[in-house]
């Protein structure tokens, strides 16, 4: 057997949300199910948004995103 783990799709959200002042709400929801999402502005991805504790885990397994 193999210990891989299923990846499952990252979350889109729309920067219009953002723009309405859903962006309290959007974010929280991020943090509070740990997870990460695409912003996108006209269908395009322009930006990722992830949960404070699941960047900490990646930096402390040696993956510095400031690095790309």
């Amino acid at each position: 057997m193999s210990d891989k783990r299923v990846k499952s799709p990252m979350e889109h959200l729309n920067i219009a949300e953002f723009n309405r002042g859903q962006s309290s709400k959007l974010i929280k929801g991020l943090v509070e199910n740990d997870n990460t999402a695409f912003i996108q502005k006209n269908g395009k991805p322009i930006a990722v948004v992830m949960s404070y504790e699941r960047y900490q885990r990646m930096f402390e397994q040696g993956i510095d995103i400031n690095e790309f």
